[in-house]
């Protein structure tokens, strides 16, 4: 990657976060206006996006192959077995 598409990417999350930054504002803005029942409604609705997007995430996890078996399988194993990170890459 050279230098003007690593400073793409950086202006692309730069501009991602300006805009979140923006909406959470103008939400915070809005939420002052709503009556308690709106709000409970709202919180409802944000919950189940929440959880939606949670669950996305989750399937796509479960959809790699192998991925199950293998957290099964790295937790089963003892940790007297590991091997330290700092012996096995001493440039980190």
């Amino acid at each position: 990657m050279n230098t003007t598409d690593h400073s793409s990417v950086e202006d692309q999350a730069s501009a991602d976060l300006v805009s979140v930054t923006e909406l959470q504002r103008q939400l915070n803005d809005l939420l002052k206006q709503l009556s308690p029942e709106r709000l409970r409604v709202l919180t409802d609705f944000a919950a189940y996006l929440a959880n939606a997007e949670s669950d996305t995430a989750t399937q796509e996890l479960l959809a790699i192959p192998g991925l199950l078996e293998r957290i099964k399988q790295n937790q089963a194993t003892p940790q007297a077995q590991y091997t330290s990170w700092r012996t096995l890459r001493s440039d980190v």
